[in-house]
């Protein structure tokens, strides 16, 4: 039995770890925007968290990239997961903390071969929601013009945004703002098309099942009427020899029973067909 990469047993046993750093990240990020009025304790701390977050998952891609076997390959295949790291130390890019932890926890959630696709997308949708409603009320909030003043106007503006309704009653009105409906627009048609292309591919299987299905049924129904025809044929054939017999039989003149029926007689049971007949005791 192949025994799994140490990179793998890394993935592995971090996993855990990681999503529930993801999530004390989520309440980190959110509690200074629902509640602005919060001491300063309370917004240093958040702001320690999100960083200290975001340095386990700069560890962890470090840590698998030692582990990888062709550190090339890995850096080639894993670029969302060094751009998600990389960005973030940005200044004017603090922002992409959200995204960049979205994207890493996502990689991580494909790698778990139990998380199916649905799942998955669920996931998504609420992660985008939450965060996108956040971003973008941290950002239009203390906009001159903006529209956007609380929570429950950022997330309206969040799932028409998605679902590329757009009512137009809530709209950023900053750069900032206007670039996170970019990829609220970009995201919400992406999982579109895979919740999308996950339903057709469902029923495509169970049509292609139920066709193996029925295919299966008339192939057995052909070789059991086969079966038949060529029973038939054997029953047929076997009967053919009973009826030959008797017409010989008949054909013999009836007199006076010749020496072999008194052997007959005198010899007892006389075996035909596999069992035993006895002879009539004269």
């Amino acid at each position: 039995m192949k025994q799994p990469s140490p990179q793998a047993r890394w993935e592995r046993r971090t996993q855990t770890p990681l999503l529930v750093l993801a999530l004390g990240f989520a309440v980190a990020y959110a509690v200074p925007i629902v509640l602005p009025d919060a001491s300063p304790v309370v917004h240093a701390a958040c702001k320690h968290a999100e960083w200290v977050v975001w340095a386990a998952f700069a560890a962890d891609y470090l840590m698998r990239l030692g582990l990888a076997h062709s550190k090339r390959a890995f850096v080639r295949t894993h670029w969302l997961d060094l751009a998600a790291v990389v960005l973030p130390m940005i200044q004017p890019l603090r922002l992409l903390r959200v995204v960049s932890t979205l994207m890493l926890v996502g990689r991580r959630a494909r790698m778990a071969p139990q998380i199916r696709l649905t799942t998955y997308v669920a996931g998504s949708v609420v992660g985008l929601l939450m965060f996108g409603s956040l971003a973008v009320l941290s950002v239009e909030r203390d906009a001159p013009d903006g529209n956007i003043k609380n929570l429950g106007d950022a997330l309206w503006w969040s799932v028409t945004t998605m679902t590329t309704v757009g009512y137009g009653d809530h709209s950023p009105t900053t750069g900032l703002g206007r670039l996170l409906a970019v990829g609220l627009m970009l995201s919400g048609i992406a999982l579109l098309g895979v919740v999308t292309a996950n339903i057709a591919a469902w029923f495509i299987s169970r049509f292609e099942r139920d066709d193996l299905v029925e295919r299966a049924q008339t192939a057995a129904i052909s070789e059991l009427a086969a079966e038949v025809r060529a029973l038939r044929a054997e029953v047929a054939r076997l009967g053919g020899i009973p009826a030959a017999t008797g017409v010989a039989a008949a054909a013999e003149p009836v007199g006076e029973p010749g020496p072999g029926a008194e052997v007959c007689a005198q010899a007892g049971p006389v075996q035909a067909g596999g069992g035993f007949v006895s002879a009539p005791t004269p």
